[in-house]
């Protein structure tokens, strides 16, 4: 027995059509006059994984259970079998079809946003410049191929602040996050708090007086770009930090931050590659400051990942500025909610 469903939707709006009415008939009786159309890999997943739930409209309204992927490819139309232990569908009992009011049902309830869910992701990442900086970043779609994107990084490292524990460099931005084929590209603007680029809080003379920190101590805009395929991952960043508070006054700063990554995936989940990374700092009020790059980092990353969404990535490498010493080394665990 044949079983085919026909949704030209996402994985999201399939789902929402499992509630819809579904009819089942003999072989004998006539389809809906709607030509059905076959679902992609991954809208067949997503069905399989629901595959308890009631989906025939029927008087007993049983499931349909036993179900199967014929084919794979991301993009490549398959068809369902279900085996002949399906409650209610025996062998030769028929084909059933999801109709196509059953499919317009479904996409008005997901919309137009490409079959993706809303994530929220967090990452722990520790460094030897930076120490330690848990990050977070939602992602919220609101298009086809685009999501609202919101992120926000806890920077802990006490030089970053005016004091032991005090005034900690606080970051959140909002952006974008744009999808074409392999290939995410994510523009973001981000605020700074705290005391690192404009100094902080200032005396009656306009000096630092190292007693507080500033909200929208500084402004950073962003790109990320990532690319993934079945067997290659890059990663591409450059943020613009700038002093915006204090910015023309004494001990304001600037700082250009910037890396590119690239690597092989031996298995879904071993990957490895190549890091470069570089932080500069590109002004300084500071009276008889001068600018600098802080480092530049070059080594080798290797990457674990797990299928439910859980990663770490462990980097590490020379420091090859000169009059830099020692090496460095990143850490960085992630998950998915």
């Amino acid at each position: 027995m044949i079983t085919r469903f026909a949704s030209a939707a996402s994985a999201l709006a399939v789902a929402g059509a499992l509630a819809a009415p579904v009819q089942a008939q003999a072989p004998s009786a006539p389809f809906e006059a709607a030509a059905p159309v076959l679902l992609t890999e991954a809208a067949a997943a997503k069905l399989a994984a629901a595959a308890a739930t009631p989906i025939a409209d029927s008087a007993t309204v049983e499931g349909l259970s036993g179900v199967t992927i014929a084919e794979s490819g991301e993009a490549t139309p398959v068809i369902l079998t279900a085996t002949s232990a399906a409650p209610g569908l025996a062998t030769g009992n028929g084909e059933v079809v999801i109709t196509s009011a059953a499919i317009a049902a479904a996409a008005a309830q997901t919309g137009t946003t490409g079959g993706r869910e809303e994530t929220f992701s967090v990452t722990l990442n520790q460094d030897s410049f930076f120490g330690f900086y848990p990050a977070f970043n939602g992602l919220i779609p609101v298009s086809e191929n685009v999501d609202f994107s919101f992120y926000g990084i806890i920077w802990t490292t006490d030089a970053f602040g005016t004091s032991l524990g005090s005034d900690l460099w606080t970051e959140f931005g909002v952006g974008a996050a744009i999808y074409s084929g392999n290939l995410v590209i994510k523009p973001q603007i981000g605020l700074t708090n705290g005391a690192l680029l404009s100094g902080g809080a200032r005396d009656p003379n306009g000096v630092p007086a190292g007693t507080g920190g500033n909200f929208a101590d500084g402004i950073v805009p962003s790109l990320t770009m990532n690319y993934s395929d079945e067997t290659l991952e890059a990663e591409f960043y450059g943020g613009y930090y700038a002093a915006l508070r204090n910015r023309n006054d004494d001990a304001a700063l600037d700082f250009l931050h910037t890396w590119i990554n690239a690597g092989y995936k031996f298995s879904d989940n071993v990957s490895a590659g190549a890091h470069y990374e570089l932080l500069s700092n590109t002004r300084n009020t500071f009276p008889g400051g001068s600018t600098a790059v802080v480092y530049q980092w070059l080594g080798p990353y290797v990457q674990f990942r797990t299928s439910n969404g859980f990663f770490a990535r462990f980097t590490a490498g020379a420091d090859i500025e000169g009059g830099n010493d020692g090496d460095f080394y990143k850490l960085t665990a992630g998950f998915s909610f």
